[in-house]
């Protein structure tokens, strides 16, 4: 039986969430080159993928924090998938913004948030973990008890994972670029001469075809 990380890999793949193009990178908003493009989004364009992906994320935080009492998303891109999640476990919402808003209230945490209340913050994407670990700091700030973070796919990058030690914030991923570039491979995605330069990126983003 193939395993989920396979399964969500293969999916993003198939459905062109994420693309891959060794000969003519994507410039990301960082500035940064890359040969990998992903975009979640795209996936709650498809029911049962949508579905697949809602469920399996639901299932870790029942696994792994039972005493979970709000779910938290990190705008935009992970409040829709927030919002599944919430519904398939009948939990709370709420979602945080990137920086406070400049009229009404100000606030950047939108819902309602119990003072010591147990959250578990859903992500679309990982990549250096800044704006995931931002929204998490928020709600600590807020009063909240952040259990952890879960996350459709992560890059796996050694910056963000060190980010995320140093904020003793447990992460956990439904697949990341490892899974993924193994995929490709097996599904003839791309050619085994690509693998190292795909390998090379991830460990040297920022200086990558420069």
């Amino acid at each position: 039986m193939e395993s989920i990380e396979k399964i969500i890999a293969k999916q993003l793949l198939d459905l062109k969430v994420v693309q891959l193009n060794v000969e003519k990178p994507f410039l990301w908003a960082s500035g940064w080159k890359s040969p990998i493009y992903c975009d979640n989004r795209k996936l709650l364009s498809y029911p049962k993928a949508r579905s697949l992906v809602c469920k399996n994320l639901a299932r870790i935080i029942e696994q792994n924090y039972e005493k979970a009492d709000v779910i938290a998303g990190v705008a935009t891109g992970a409040i829709a998938w927030g919002v599944l999640v919430a519904e398939a476990l009948d939990k709370p919402f709420i979602y945080v913004r990137p920086q406070p808003k400049d009229h009404g209230t100000g606030a950047q945490i939108e819902g309602e948030i119990p003072s010591g209340a147990n959250v578990v913050v859903v992500e679309d994407l990982i990549s250096t973990g800044a704006s995931s670990l931002s929204a998490v700091d928020c709600l600590s700030k807020a009063g909240a008890n952040v259990l952890g973070m879960v996350a459709i796919f992560s890059y796996n990058f050694d910056k963000s994972r060190r980010a995320f030690e140093y904020a003793n914030c447990e992460l956990r991923t439904l697949t990341n670029y490892d899974a993924l570039i193994n995929q490709a491979l097996a599904c003839k995605y791309i050619a085994e001469e690509e693998i190292g330069t795909l390998r090379e990126w991830r460990y040297r983003p920022e200086a990558w075809g420069k």
